[in-house]
């Protein structure tokens, strides 16, 4: 038998009053009429009216058709004469409730916005004027395709039947619309012969005339739904890349085909038709997609800039000008200033870019030059320090561009399982680095993760979702909705907790603001470069080959990303030499301070709630435990290196005890995590185990059981350690 304790009682009859009020809410409108006039002519407009009327329904509204006797009249149309694009206002004026939008995205933004209204227990009658509009104009996801991804691994192959299958798409289309994203970038090293069979080129085709109509049918199905949301659509493929058919019919581009991904480039003027023809065809073909994103890598090597600036300019460039219709462009910042592939930049090349970016007068603007903030590890600290291959300079910014607008790159290499939420990260990173007049917006996503199969939840469990990007809906509504207003409140995310789970979700977002902050802080202490260099939810990085599990030596070696940061070598150095740290430099020991009292109170949070047989509930429940218990972890993990660290340095026997001490304890909160997550977490493919790229190891798995004994080698270390 479970005895309740008396909080546990509060909070059963809290979540019955919720309920209670809820049922009388949905009493109280059953049998009102609403009428909702759309303009039928807008496809966003036909998709809000839709979505608003499913919630109606659900609320206990009868929706009606005809205009003759109605209780509410929803008017849902465009006005841009008072408002921009984006922007929305809703206006309530009796029983007529008017929706606005400066174009079709501001009307479905209303729509939605009205429905969350009343999925929060407001009625059609309580509704107070209101208006929202955007913040950052570009705000996407970056999302792979897992055929011809950009590596070869098992943990994307995974999710090939999913990605294929329309509904899921409608699905992760309806979330990116719910969350104000209005941009999806589609990723892979060679989209078109999946979409196309190249006119000039059949042979380049591996698939039948039956064969191809099918994926055919998954593009159109993807760019005609997200034309509805209001979503744009971008293919962003890398270059320079061939099909497998092609290379063999003509003995060009043997290393430019998949797997190969980091590569020499090929010159081959038949290269360079061939992909000129399939860019035009796939845009004369498929008129709901969007645009394109041009790619200076991976298949590049051995060309200079300049050689790779003019290549794009007579394939994708000469496409876009070669077609009927208006097409949008990404152009991504080159990830190399030389002839390697492995990250490299120089004002030089940044001038070069600029001015091609320039030139360009042909495609529908503004052009989005995009950078990866902080290379591959976005997800780590709100100071900006570098993208892919070094120092941003200001040569794109100074003077004010004015046909184009910088997006930053944040990726998420960093957590997959795990859920997440840390808004006061992303307000404070949009405060930091989206404010200026040059700055367009946002991708945010993932290279070596793709959310669609659920490859994490034990077999044995039926899970209310059915997708992986459901299980991380925190993640991506706080990134949606603080692109779209910083200033949106935590009161917003918290009932959306709340009306998921009733009372017992009230503190659950300041429960994971806590506890998931522990990963973006690993990412600021321990520098990391491009994708498997680090992978925080497991403490992982990359070593001469491998993935390996960050010991403490190798912790306390490696500089920081965050200059903020004070690693534990220099703090050691400057106490041993009795040197001055930076005036505002955060110390390991004031590191571990904060993680340790905000995973501390993270537990206190959540240490009361009683999921009585929520399975969704006992997983948000399970990952803040697991996120404070891997943020104690770190804590006494940087406590002992400092101390190791100092007693080789010639300290006293007692640090030596310390050390031994805190690492131990450090093992006893990594054997808290397993206990946590054992029951919940398969062991989960995880692409980082590819390890180097030169190595290519066959990739393994990942949970946080598989890496105990490595754990454990941190204690023998300290207890063997010696400071002759």
């Amino acid at each position: 038998m479970i005895t309740l304790t008396l909080s546990q009682r509060s909070l059963r009859l809290s979540l019955a009053l919720s309920i209670t009020l809820l049922f009388l809410l949905s009493f109280a409108a059953h049998g009102e009429t609403v009428y909702i006039v759309s303009d039928r002519a807008l496809p966003q407009a036909e998709y809000a009216s839709e979505r608003l009327e499913q919630e109606l329904k659900t609320r206990g509204y009868s929706v009606v058709s005809s205009p003759s006797e109605y209780d509410h009249l929803i008017s849902l149309s465009v006005n841009d004469v008072t408002l921009g694009v984006e922007a929305f206002s809703v206006i309530p004026q009796g029983k007529i409730l008017t929706i606005y939008g400066g174009d079709g995205r501001g009307v479905i933004y209303g729509a939605l916005a009205v429905a969350e209204r009343l999925r929060n227990g407001e009625s059609l009658r309580d509704i107070e004027p209101f208006a929202e509009s955007p913040s950052l104009s570009f705000r996407a996801i970056k999302h792979n395709f897992p055929w011809d991804s950009y590596r070869p691994s098992k943990a994307l192959d995974q999710h090939y039947d999913t990605v294929r299958d329309l509904k899921y798409w409608e699905a992760f289309l309806d979330m990116m619309a719910d969350n104000r994203f209005n941009a999806l970038t589609l990723w892979n090293l060679h989209p078109w012969v999946y979409m196309i069979k190249p006119r000039n080129f059949p042979e380049a085709s591996p698939f039948s005339e039956e064969e191809l109509v099918q994926w055919r049918q998954l593009h159109e199905g993807i760019f005609r739904m997200a034309k509805q949301r209001g979503i744009d659509t971008y293919l962003v493929p890398w270059n320079i890349f061939v099909s497998k058919e092609f290379a063999a019919a003509h003995d060009v581009g043997h290393v430019n085909t998949y797997p190969y991904y980091n590569t020499k480039a090929d010159g081959s003027e038949l290269i360079k038709r061939y992909v000129r023809e399939s860019v035009a065809q796939v845009l004369e073909e498929y008129p709901d997609l969007s645009g394109l994103g041009l790619s200076h890598s991976e298949g590049m090597g051995g060309w200079m800039p300049e050689q790779r600036d003019a290549w794009l300019k007579e394939t994708y460039l000469a496409a876009i000008q070669s077609v009927d219709r208006p097409v949008k462009l990404i152009h991504k910042v080159p990830s190399s200033a030389g002839k390697s592939m492995d990250g490299s930049t120089s004002v030089e090349t940044e001038t070069l870019v600029r001015s091609t970016l320039e030139s360009i007068d042909y495609v529908d603007g503004p052009i989005w030059l995009s950078g990866k903030y902080n290379w591959s590890h976005g997800h780590s600290t709100s100071n900006f320090v570098r993208v892919h291959g070094g120092e941003l300079h200001d040569t794109y910014f100074k003077p004010e561009p004015s046909n184009y607008k910088f997006v930053w790159i944040v990726r998420n290499e960093d957590f997959f399982a795990l859920r997440w939420g840390v808004p006061s990260f992303i307000r404070d990173h949009i405060r930091k680095n989206g404010r200026a007049s040059a700055i367009g917006g946002y991708i945010v996503g993932s290279e070596t993760y793709i959310p669609a199969l659920d490859y994490f939840t034990v077999a044995d469990v039926k899970p209310t979702w059915r997708y992986a990007f459901e299980r991380q809906w925190l993640f991506y509504k706080l990134w949606g909705r603080l692109l779209y207003s910083p200033e949106t409140p935590d009161s917003l995310f918290t009932q959306a907790f709340t009306g998921r789970y009733g009372a017992a979700g009230r503190n659950l977002l300041r429960a994971f603001e806590l506890a998931s902050a522990t990963p973006l802080r690993l990412a600021s202490f321990f520098d990391a470069t491009w994708d498997h260099t680090l992978y925080s939810e497991g403490m992982l990085a990359l070593g001469d080959k491998t993935l390996d599990y960050i010991s403490v030596d190798r912790l306390i070696s490696r500089p920081t990303l965050d200059p903020e940061l004070v690693s534990i070598a220099d703090y050691v150095n400057a106490q041993r030499n009795n040197t001055s740290l930076p005036e505002h430099g955060v110390t390991p020991h004031q590191l571990a301070g904060t993680l340790e009292s905000d995973c501390q109170e993270a537990l206190g949070l959540v240490s009361e709630i009683d999921p009585d047989g929520d399975l969704a509930l006992t997983y948000e429940i399970a990952d803040v435990r697991a996120w404070a218990h891997l943020g104690l972890h770190l804590a006494e993990k940087i406590r002992g290196g400092v101390d190791l660290e100092l007693y080789r340095q010639g300290a006293p026997e007692s640090h030596k005890l310390s050390a031994v001490a805190h690492l131990e304890r450090a093992l006893a909160h990594w054997d808290d995590l397993i206990e946590i997550t054992k029951p919940l977490y398969r062991d989960m493919r995880l692409t980082h185990t590819i390890g180097s790229s030169k190595s290519l190891n066959p990739d393994g798995y990942f949970h946080w059981s598989l890496l105990r004994s490595e754990v454990s080698k941190d204690v023998e270390v300290a207890k063997r350690a010696r400071n002759d």
